[in-house]
């Protein structure tokens, strides 16, 4: 049996072809807004796990020391400010406040 024939005129390399600069800037736009969703989504699963790893790892062994307790805390602390109950300024100072006494008295 004998090999295909190329159709005239065309002939391989092996030289990459940017595609992006064949489309028109709308079609570049959503390409690149595709691109960046994914990134996005890709780094919030990383971040997901990472958390759960560090929860994990808070709820393995009770704190040896008021320190690691405030540490804790802290991070509860950081995990409400960033939820919409805690959006509320009284909550923000509060919760400011409380970090700052976490931080004073751990120095003391």
């Amino acid at each position: 049996m004998k090999g295909r024939a190329k159709p005239r005129g065309a002939t391989m390399t092996e030289k990459t072809i940017d595609l992006d600069q064949h489309r028109g800037m709308a079609a570049q736009k959503a390409t690149d807004l595709r691109r960046l969703l994914a990134s996005v989504e890709a780094n919030e699963k990383a971040l997901r796990l990472r958390q759960d790893e560090l929860e994990a790892r808070l709820i393995a062994a009770p704190a040896a020391n008021w320190q690691e307790a405030a540490e804790k805390a802290r991070y509860l602390l950081k995990i409400f400010a960033s939820s919409l109950p805690a959006q509320d300024p009284r909550r923000q100072k509060l919760i400011a406040a409380v970090l700052d006494d976490f931080e004073r008295l751990a120095r003391e």
